[in-house]
């Protein structure tokens, strides 16, 4: 398992973010992926390296172009705004919906957070552009080892990315790190890519910039939104538009569904996805399905990441790995090296 390591995550680093009312400690801290960086260690698995750094143009194959010049400069506007902001997070306040206009960027910065923002729990800081561009770095060079002959690779990165669309942020993500992957796949001459998502939050982002495609399949495994974040998309019946149609499939469970049932449901997604038949795989890798996850109501054990990665391993694909949810912190590093491990012992 080769991993590219983002060095730069860190840089983000929130105070505060809205939860239920009230101003918590961020659940999206360094502390996990340094989590994983050191059970990556203890193990031994496979050469940890640091990206390559990719050009903007790459990142615009997924996200649209004023949404990326936002971000780049978000942090520095939120300072011209008063330099007491250095000391403080940005949050938006507003956002455009139903019959409001989003086609029109407004100059003021305070509405542009609400215009590129999908929630009020995501704070944008000193360091989120450069640790998040780090991380899309970390995707790219992923995918692009599996078309160099990789079989498998681990993009260890925060903050995640599933829930970023082509041009707004939410959820913690900035920038859809497994989108991207994707979309190099493809650029680098891949046919068919598929793109499975085992967070326990729908990638909303995800589907929403593949949903009218046929040469990206998106599978995902998460709680039903109508109880869960992001709670707006990844019913069942969202099956693509489009030259897409039939190729957007949403696996949806009940809150507080067992691990029976989950796992089969990922027995579902694995006949999907050997049916279609992609050249490449992209996991959007969320351990936020553990029984100890503060944030989550499904009933997972670490030996469980173990069978996800052999069953992973027996589709026979090449398979890009990207980090993405998991807020226990303390077992985190296990559950996550766990699937990689998982896979790399099945192969």
């Amino acid at each position: 398992m080769l991993t590219f390591y983002n060095e730069q995550h860190g840089q983000h680093h929130g105070r505060f973010e809205i939860f239920r009312g009230e101003m918590v400690p961020c659940f999206e801290k360094p502390e996990r992926a340094d989590s994983v960086l050191a059970e990556l260690g203890r193990r031994g698995l496979g050469q940890i390296v640091t990206p390559h750094g990719v050009p903007l143009m790459t990142l615009e194959r997924v996200h649209a172009p004023r949404y990326l010049h936002f971000l780049r400069g978000a942090w520095n506007a939120w300072l011209a705004l008063d330099p007491a902001n250095a000391g403080k997070d940005a949050f938006p306040a507003v956002w455009p919906v139903r019959s409001l206009r989003s086609d029109v960027e407004p100059d003021n910065f305070c509405a542009k957070l609400g215009l590129y923002s999908m929630d009020s729990g995501t704070p944008i800081t000193a360091g989120t552009w450069t640790a998040a561009k780090t991380g899309a770095d970390c995707a790219v060079n992923a995918a692009h080892a599996l078309r160099l002959g990789e079989r498998s690779t681990f993009a260890l990165t925060r903050p995640p990315g599933h829930h970023a669309g082509a041009d707004f942020y939410g959820g913690y993500c900035f920038l859809n790190n497994a989108a991207l992957a994707a979309q190099h796949l493809l650029d680098d001459g891949a046919r068919k890519v598929a793109i499975l998502d085992i967070d326990y939050h729908h990638g909303n982002g995800t589907q929403s910039i593949f949903y009218d495609r046929n040469d990206v399949l998106f599978v995902s495994i998460h709680a039903d939104p109508r109880q869960e974040y992001p709670f707006y998309l990844g019913h069942a019946d969202e099956t693509g538009a489009g030259a897409g149609l039939g190729f957007n499939v949403n696996l949806p469970l009940a809150h507080g569904s067992s691990t029976q049932a989950w796992f089969a449901a990922l027995e579902t997604a694995c006949l999907r996805l050997q049916m279609y038949a992609p050249e490449a795989l992209v996991v959007s890798l969320g351990v936020d399905t553990f029984a100890g996850d503060p944030l989550s109501h499904f009933a997972l054990q670490s030996a469980d990441y173990l069978r996800i990665g052999e069953r992973l391993a027996w589709l026979g694909v090449p398979t890009a790995f990207v980090f993405e949810g998991g807020y226990a912190v303390k077992e985190l590093g296990v559950n996550v090296v766990n699937v990689l491990e998982g896979y790399e012992t099945a192969l």
